[in-house]
């Protein structure tokens, strides 16, 4: 056999055998990754596009009267030597040590919301043939519910497609509230339907639900719908619903954690208490300051009040974790869809900007009180380590131990659960 011949047919024989071990189930061992100890993930979400310059990564002062471009608000020092941070984050600055900030997130999404939040919470681009999972129900399906009757996912916020679970099927998606006074709606039954009454309907459901299943063979629609009426009516029963009794706690400890934002965070506690796996917690749901995050014109002159909600809040949920001896078992997150330009706009406010902006960890057994990456001096460009979305999302990942480059089937087709993402390595032991 001429050389040329030998090797040609030992590359045909080895690319046979990759595919007949594949097709075995034999798949190659993907690249080494850190492995965390985090239990639980609690994900802030600062809807509208938090800036980075007048929160976690603050620069020279600016003036929107003199267009001069810069930060709103002065800085203060911190608990991490050489880090600061806006002056309205007082009580997270204190407590700076259990923090990682992450200033040097980008991706490419600029001017929609829609697409930047979904790249967040997925990790990838919108398509035409593929809804790709959130984050969230990844989790919910690489790791479950962490105890009896509770969900694996909890959305306290409005439902959207993004926090969904895409192609893993309504099985892993989320329940959801909106409002902290009481538990999901739909799941408590009306004081006039008594014991008995739901006792007969469960029954009568079940006959239907055995005959639907039945005459659907193995349709996964059907079978989805089923699995969530199954886990609707575990999740009807008292234990679940009195996780959402908030006046079992103590009003001085309510008090901390602040107003309606604050009420959510406490909850997220008590979910993540009870066995929930991952919780996602929107900030300023209904806009208490006019504009949210998305701060164009005179909407940023308000924007210090969500700075300092989001401290109480935040700084609270991480002592609280703490002294519960839960922070090292709970990964918290603070992410938005992107950022805002140092320059200010014709109104005073602020632009988008998703070329660098800041993200942060607290707790999860993480190496804490390392900030990670730098901009320049006006926050607009990353100088040093810069942090993908994928590479976000595979941080979270890894500290709760699952594989970020496993691969998950959108019906036969293979889908890695991050788009490459590579964690970021400083941040485990």
């Amino acid at each position: 056999m001429k050389r040329r011949e030998f090797l040609a047919t030992t590359a045909a024989a080895a690319s046979a055998a990759m595919f007949a071990s594949r097709a075995r189930g034999e798949d190659e061992p993907g690249p080494a990754v850190p492995r965390g100890k985090a239990e639980h993930c609690v994900f802030l979400w600062l809807g509208g596009g938090a800036g980075q310059i007048d929160t976690w990564d603050p620069k020279e002062k600016g003036d929107p009267a003199a267009k001069k471009a810069g930060s709103y608000y002065d800085a203060i020092g911190t608990a991490i030597p050489g880090t600061q941070v806006c002056e309205h984050l007082p009580r997270c600055a204190k407590i700076l040590d259990r923090f990682n900030i992450v200033r040097s997130v980008h991706h490419e999404v600029i001017d929609e919301h829609a697409a930047a939040v979904n790249r967040v919470h997925t990790g990838r681009p919108t398509s035409e043939t593929v809804v790709y999972p959130s984050i969230g129900s990844i989790v919910a399906h690489e790791r479950g519910p962490a105890g009896e009757g509770v969900p694996a996912y909890v959305l306290i916020g409005y439902p959207n497609v993004t926090r969904g679970p895409g192609f893993l099927g309504s099985k892993h998606s989320y329940v959801y509230l909106t409002d902290t006074s009481h538990g999901p709606a739909g799941l408590s039954r009306p004081p006039e339907i008594t014991p008995q009454r739901q006792q007969r309907r469960e029954k009568l459901l079940a006959d239907v639900r055995q005959s639907q299943l039945a005459r659907a063979g193995g349709d996964k629609l059907i079978k989805d719908y089923d699995g969530a009426i199954e886990q609707s009516l575990k999740l009807a029963g008292p234990q679940f619903q009195k996780i959402f009794e908030l006046s079992r706690e103590p009003d001085s400890l309510r008090n901390d954690y602040g107003g309606e934002f604050g009420q959510r965070c406490l909850l997220s506690r008590r979910l993540i208490e009870a066995g929930v796996r991952f919780v996602e917690v929107s900030h300023n749901l209904n806009f208490l300051n006019g504009t949210g995050w998305d701060v164009h014109n005179e909407g940023i002159q308000k924007q210090h009040e969500l700075i300092r909600e989001l401290d109480a809040a935040l700084s609270t949920l991480v002592l609280d974790l703490e002294a519960k001896k839960l922070l090292d078992k709970t990964l918290i997150v603070v992410g938005t869809e992107f950022g805002r330009p140092a320059a200010f706009d014709a109104g005073g406010g602020r632009g988008h900007h998703a070329k660098s902006f800041s993200m942060v960890f607290a707790g999860g057994g993480l190496k804490s009180g390392v900030t990670i990456g730098e901009t320049d001096e006006l926050g607009m460009k990353i100088v040093s380590r810069p942090v993908s979305i994928p590479d976000f999302l595979a941080t979270i990942c890894c500290a709760l131990s699952i594989d970020p480059h496993k691969e998950l089937y959108a019906g036969e087709r293979p889908v890695p659960i991050t788009d490459h993402g590579k964690p970021i390595g400083q941040l485990f032991a």
